[in-house]
């Protein structure tokens, strides 16, 4: 006899699920690091060109000083972007575990029925084996009276 779970479709469901949040979390994952990558590349140019001396020519320090705020800017917006990534990566995460728990909530009862559909099978098995030794008993005490 073969052991059937009947949450089966609900474990299915919760292993999708949390096959879904997996890939999710990745794609989010991914994500914050492409921003993270980016902030890192504008602060390395931002500190490139804080450190450079001055050109000569006015017009010159005044492009000099334009493309430093504007890096500036955009670091302060790609740090926005990067915190508002952090949270989301975080959100997945705790959705993630949270269909962890889910999943494995749904194994632990299968593997609890799992575990007594066995033991009822080893005792019916059991069962089984005296009663063919009790009838064997009884045919070799027949035999022994039959004998005599």
């Amino acid at each position: 006899m073969k052991y059937k779970f009947r949450l089966q479709k609900l474990l299915d469901m919760r292993i999708d699920r949390e096959d879904e949040s997996k890939v999710e979390f990745q794609k989010a994952q991914s994500e914050r690091l492409k921003v993270k990558e980016k902030l890192d590349q504008l602060e390395e140019k931002y500190d490139e060109y804080k450190n450079r001396p001055l050109p000569v020519s006015a017009m010159e320090q005044k492009i000099t000083h334009i493309y430093i705020n504007t890096l500036g800017l955009n670091i302060d917006e790609t740090s926005r972007k990067l915190a508002v990534k952090e949270k989301i990566v975080s959100g997945k995460r705790e959705e993630l575990k949270q269909r962890q728990i889910d999943r494995k909530t749904v194994e632990t009862l299968k593997d609890k029925g799992y575990r007594n559909f066995i033991k009822e099978q080893n005792k019916l098995e059991q069962k089984l084996n005296d009663e063919f030794a009790l009838h064997s008993f009884i045919r070799n005490l027949r035999q022994g009276n039959d004998l005599t």
